[in-house]
């Protein structure tokens, strides 16, 4: 329920706190004090956009802030699935600065305006005498005659498989779809996966079989230039090495008179040996040298290969042409045995198809016995509050076998006759307002007394009526506020008088600007207005008797 309103620099209102009770709440004041903006501010935290020229000072930014408390609503998974901290005891902010700019919070967690809304709808509901297309929308009907059918476990069972049914045929058709496209393209992708397959690739192979053709196509110089190389260290008239090995000898003649110099020497001994390694090494690697023009030839023509493929298929390694031989093995592969997994699906989606009949004949058998239940309780309703005339029924146009939506078989559709004489037809066009407003308070009240509803707030949907007849509407109001919190904006005495919780809203001229202030009424406080509602503003004592009695009935 809403527990607490703050609103902050709106409209006529500089800084207005109200705090909200259980059952019933009843908001009275002359026209034009203010009613309508306070349901105004509230509706900008149940995401209604805004506008910076309803700003009470325009150069303070509007503040909005709504307490709920939602424990009994079960809507923590929402909180869930949007990241969002959950408590019992749930505050909804909204902040719009001078310059439009819009901020919106639940529980300090920045939001965007549509989690805002979709939140808001689950905590309040606003009726006035002019929001009558939820009961013309064929979803409402249909909440209608499940909160009477009682079959909350039903009804979420036939959605979860009626869901997993959808996300069956969707990948069924994604499926036939591509079987359709491979079998078409079957041909051209076995051609390229055989030539694929044929060349026989590796990850490497390209980079290894370039470098060598590099070296075959530069032998001749690479064998010269190490031929040399020995030729300065082994060889020749006066080699590297016999030139190093004198020096030693002629260190060795010096060793006795320093150790500095045997130890040099021994490090130049160590590096004769490197060296004659490396000299050796050298001499192996000219001597399996040697221009193979064979194998150069084939070296060019593996190379123009790979390049040719790496051409056709725009890509320019060997990995790429692996991973689209790959692609083309799975494609093909799914052309062969993609018929058993489509075959696969097709069971799956008529043990579903079963599943789902079975569960929207439940629910139907269900609705169907709740029908004339919600027919006879509304007619009784209405006939309390001066409607007696007033017929409801109720079509549900049953589908045929498996021809189920996500709703399963059933399509209601609500006719109305307000007069007696009259033909029943859709609401809209039977019903004036004054009707439609008794008419959905009448639903409401049923839809409360079998579920969990939102706190529910009517604005002056008592327009109309008068005498007992608003009486009894006070009456629905109270019964429906046993259930859930309602909260009604009413000029009418007889429903002022209803519930323990009224407030007086009203415009403070005291200083130079004017405010709109609202105030809790004591039962004192309460007589004096009830009996201006009935006389005026100077009430007779015959008014507050009439107030007093009011109140005690």
């Amino acid at each position: 329920m809403l527990q607490q309103l703050k609103i902050n620099n709106y409209a006529l209102i500089d800084n207005l706190e109200i705090s909200f009770g259980a059952g019933l709440n009843i908001l009275t004041g002359e026209t034009g004090a203010g009613k309508s903006i306070i349901l105004g501010a509230l509706s900008l935290i149940l995401g209604q956009r805004a506008e910076s020229r309803y700003f009470f000072n325009q150069q303070k930014k509007c503040i909005i802030e709504g307490t709920f408390q939602i424990g009994e609503f079960h809507i923590k998974t929402f909180f869930e699935d949007n990241d969002l901290d959950y408590a019992p005891e749930t505050v909804l902010r909204r902040e719009i600065s001078a310059d439009g700019k819009s901020r919106a919070f639940v529980n300090d967690t920045p939001v965007n305006l549509t989690i805002l809304k979709q939140l808001g709808e689950k905590l309040i509901d606003i009726h006035s005498q002019h929001a009558t297309l939820e009961i013309n929308d064929p979803a409402f009907q249909l909440l209608v005659i499940d909160s009477v059918a009682k079959h909350p476990d039903l009804l979420n069972q036939y959605h979860v498989t009626y869901r997993g049914y959808k996300s069956v045929t969707v990948k069924l058709k994604q499926l036939l779809d591509e079987s359709e496209r491979a079998k078409a393209e079957l041909d051209y992708h076995q051609f390229q996966f055989d030539e694929l397959e044929k060349a026989s690739l590796s990850p490497d192979e390209q980079e290894k079989l370039e470098q060598e053709l590099f070296a075959l196509n530069n032998a001749g110089d690479i064998k010269r230039n190490l031929s040399g190389a020995h030729y300065l260290m082994d060889e020749g008239e006066t080699p590297a090495l016999l030139q190093l090995r004198e020096a030693s000898h002629q260190l060795t003649t010096l060793e006795k008179f320093d150790p500095l110099i045997a130890e040099i020497n021994q490090r130049l001994k160590s590096s004769i040996i490197e060296l004659k390694d490396i000299a050796s090494e050298i001499e192996t690697i000219e001597q399996r040298t040697f221009i193979n023009e064979e194998r150069a030839l084939e070296l060019n023509a593996r190379l123009t290969l790979i390049y040719n493929l790496q051409k056709k298929h725009r890509v320019s390694t060997n990995a790429e042409l692996l991973q689209i031989q790959q692609d083309l093995s799975n494609k093909i592969q799914q052309v062969l045995f993609g018929d058993e997994e489509i075959e696969a699906l097709q069971q799956q989606i008529a043990l579903k198809k079963d599943l789902l009949q079975s569960l929207a004949s439940g629910l139907s058998a269900n609705r169907t016995v709740a029908i004339p239940l919600i027919e006879k309780q509304v007619q009784e309703s209405l006939s309390e509050m001066g409607m007696g005339n007033a017929t409801l029924k109720i079509e549900n146009a049953v589908s045929a076998t498996q021809a189920f939506d996500q709703n399963g078989i059933d399509h209601i559709r609500f006719l109305f006759s307000a007069n007696k004489g009259y033909a029943l037809s859709e609401m809209s066009k039977v019903a004036s307002g004054g009707e439609l407003s008794r008419l959905m308070l009448s639903i409401k009240s049923l839809i409360a007394s079998n579920t969990a509803l939102p706190t529910i707030i009517f604005d002056e949907i008592d327009t109309g009526v008068s005498g007992e007849v608003a009486n009894k509407v006070g009456q629905v109001m109270e019964r429906l506020s046993q259930n859930l919190q309602v909260i009604t904006i009413t000029h009418l005495p007889q429903i002022a008088s209803k519930g323990p919780n009224h407030y007086f809203i009203y415009k403070d001229d005291t200083a130079a600007t004017t405010y709109t202030r609202i105030k809790p009424l004591t039962n004192k406080e309460r007589v004096v207005e009830i009996a201006k509602m009935l006389s005026g503003d100077n009430p007779g004592d015959s008014a507050l008797q009439n107030a007093r009695e009011l109140l005690k009935g």
